[in-house]
């Protein structure tokens, strides 16, 4: 006996169908007859019937469907021991994103794990940088894509993927109005900010003190998409990612103002240290290669 004619029982006993169990064990209706055949002739029972809705399960088959399922999850439970035996990577990663995110490549990421770890899962969990930064530390996510400032993070490895541009966004009565806006009078506007934690936040405070002023919490938006809703909205000014501004801008939402520029880096974190899990490791490495 098998496991491929196990398989192909249980295939037949959920499609009802030669041929679309076939399709589920991905060969041909002849061979899953075939299989069958051979899995009746050693058992020496009749496992299913011919009926105009097609095949049945008999009294046997259904008696020995529980047995065939219990065997091949055993068998799959083998293998899982013995990938771990060898180190193999498996397992769910909790994975935290920025929320809007810059071209993450996420999907060439998923592509090089379902290549090459298989049986490695992403669970993705989108949130502001500083919050998913948190939930790092704090162990309720296992790696994270942030937007951050440092090239190090106290009990984090941080890998450094890309720059990120940051630019002051205006909503288009304000920009039309004022054509030669200083940044005195770009201070003195109306702003929407974001949480003190986050690194927007930080930029703008900066924005601030080079114009000599402390940044005043005005209106708060939780996220770009909301300040970009916002300052569309004519709330106030706002910082952004050039990306998301130029999108802005392009679709006559915002304008973007001239004066000023910096940059952040997107970066990808995990616990340093310790025992950290080999999928964790893998995620890490399909991460590294995607941004090489």
């Amino acid at each position: 006996m098998e496991l491929y004619q196990l398989k192909t029982f249980v295939a037949i006993a959920k499609e009802g169908s030669l041929t679309r169990a076939a399709e589920r064990v991905f060969t041909s209706a002849p061979a899953v007859s075939a299989q069958l055949k051979a899995l009746e002739d050693e058992l020496g029972v009749k496992l299913f019937e011919r009926t105009p809705k097609g095949m049945s399960p008999t009294e046997a088959g259904h008696s020995l469907l529980e047995e065939a399922e219990r065997t091949l999850a055993s068998a799959s439970r083998m293998r899982s021991a013995a990938d771990q035996l060898r180190g193999a990577a498996q397992g769910v990663v909790r994975f935290g994103t920025v929320v809007d995110p810059v071209a993450l490549r996420l999907g060439d990421v998923l592509v090089k794990l379902a290549e090459r770890h298989p049986q490695v899962t992403l669970q993705l969990k989108q949130g502001l940088s500083y919050e998913t930064l948190s939930a790092v530390q704090r162990g309720e996510l296992d790696c994270a894509y942030v937007l951050s400032d440092g090239e190090q993070i106290e009990g984090l490895e941080l890998y450094r993927l890309g720059a990120v541009d940051l630019v002051v966004t205006l909503p288009l009565p304000v920009a039309q109005a004022h054509p030669d806006l200083s940044l005195d009078q770009l201070t003195a506007l109306p702003w929407v900010g974001t949480p003190p934690s986050c690194i927007l936040r930080v930029h703008l405070e900066k924005l601030f003190a080079g114009a000599g002023r402390e940044y005043r919490q005005g209106r708060t938006a939780d996220g770009e998409s909301a300040i970009r809703s916002m300052v569309a909205s004519g709330m106030g000014a706002g910082l952004m990612r050039l990306d998301q501004a130029e999108q802005g801008e392009r679709n006559g939402e915002l304008a973007i103002w001239k004066g000023w520029r910096s940059h952040t880096w997107l970066c990808w974190v995990a616990p340093a240290g310790g025992k950290r899990a080999v999928a964790v490791d893998a995620v890490r490495g399909a991460v590294l290669e995607t941004w090489a």
